[in-house]
């Protein structure tokens, strides 16, 4: 079952304009699926997964790229990053004779986002528009357009659903294989356990040195137990049995191939009474409701991790919004020392916006409180919003409304 992305309008867009256009993100996500259904017939599509196609393009990249010209689509080009050179000579060469017609030559996927981006910014610079992709939305499964969010945009009109279908979507999570399908147990089970041996632990295996490939599971167990809660690196690396620097090392990999995001606290005019330390969430929540042993919604929903599980779905859906249209959101959390928190900050346009998340279908002025601990930064605020399973749209304060989950 193909589901359109919203990330088309702003493809079109950086492809209008770039010669190459690469776009990354964590392994089956949907970045081929993306390209193929775009270019249609228009370009050849060569997988550089296979060992034979990755030992032509290596051996003789000139011979490669003349017996696969452009328009065509390079899937996972980190496997061979030995061609960037030579894509960058063809677009040159190109742009010299006809500018118009280098536009949009080359369309590239790509993992393994820390090493791809070291050689694209060597190689390519100026020569390519680089797009996030991430599993699939709310509002893509829902079959509707997105906008970035913010408290005070409007909402779509969205039919209800109730805790439980909620709860469904996140357990599932956002690969487009297992969100679009209506798994039981046994195929949910079948599918992270295979995503984590075939390309989890390839990959990491093609980043950095692992020891013990067990130990590096039950790292993946610890971070997912982590989902939605402040960074502990001494916590981690105890519960995973491994030295701080390796634990720093994994996660670092984890954030690079799009697997998790560190949210940071607000910084600017930043006063000495607020923590320093990074906020953790996994993207994909069926990824981590698998690892932590979640083998149902309604497990999930009722279980001790509800709320960090809905929390770190509401950030994904908030970042994908953001994302699907070409932008790089500014998101960040506030805690101080007396642990006053929210949840999430989102500076847009010289101000702030602070997001509550709160997994239950009741709200109250007391669930955001702490909002107004944002009047001591000095920096002008905006609407403040409450994402809950409360199924309206209402103001709870002058400037505080709630939002449905379900709508983001």
């Amino acid at each position: 079952m193909f589901v359109e992305r919203n990330i088309k309008e702003a493809f079109e867009r950086v492809n209008s304009f770039f010669p190459i256009v690469l776009v990354i993100g964590a392994r089956q996500v949907g970045k081929s699926t993306f390209l193929r259904k775009v270019a249609e017939s228009s370009r050849k599509y060569v997988s550089l997964d296979p060992l034979d196609i990755q030992k032509q393009a290596r051996e003789d990249p000139r011979l490669f790229l003349a017996n696969n010209p452009a328009p065509v689509i390079f899937d996972e080009i980190q496997n061979v990053p030995e061609l960037l050179p030579y894509i960058k000579a063809v677009v040159d060469e190109v742009r010299q004779t006809s500018p118009e017609k280098a536009k949009g030559m080359f369309w590239l996927t790509g993992s393994q986002q820390f090493h791809l981006m070291k050689g694209v910014s060597e190689s390519l610079a100026g020569r390519v528009g680089i797009l996030n992709l991430y599993g699939l939305s709310n509002a893509e499964l829902d079959g509707r357009k997105s906008q970035p969010f913010l408290p005070d945009t409007p909402l779509p009109s969205v039919p209800a659903k109730s805790p439980i279908e909620v709860f469904t979507r996140i357990w599932r999570g956002s690969y487009p294989e297992i969100a679009t399908a209506n798994p039981d147990t046994n195929i949910w089970s079948a599918f992270f356990q295979s995503y984590i041996q075939t390309y989890l632990m390839r990959d990491v295996r093609a980043l950095t040195q692992v020891a013990d490939e067990h130990k590096f599971y039950d790292f993946l167990r610890a971070v997912a137990a982590r989902t939605g809660q402040m960074l502990n690196y001494s916590s981690l690396a105890r519960d995973a049995d491994i030295s701080q620097p390796t634990a720093k090392s994994y996660l670092s990999i984890l954030e690079t191939s799009g697997i998790v995001k560190l949210l940071y606290p607000y910084s600017r005019n930043k006063t000495r009474n607020m923590v320093s330390t990074p906020k953790l969430h996994m993207l994909d929540t069926g990824l981590a409701a698998f690892l932590t042993g979640w083998t149902s919604p309604e497990v999930l929903m009722n279980g001790a991790m509800a709320g960090a599980f809905f929390e770190s779905r509401c950030v994904a859906e908030i970042l994908k919004s953001y994302v699907n249209a070409g932008e790089t959101p500014n998101f960040y959390y506030y805690r101080d020392k007396d642990k006053n928190e929210i949840d999430l900050v989102i500076e847009r346009n010289g101000k702030i916006y602070p997001v509550e998340f709160k997994k239950a279908a009741t709200v109250s002025k007391a669930d955001v409180k702490h909002f107004n601990k944002l009047s001591d930064l000095k920096t002008p605020v905006g609407t403040g919003t409450l994402i809950s399973l409360y199924p309206d749209s209402i103001l709870i304060k002058d400037t505080v409304k709630t939002i449905p989950s379900f709508a983001l």
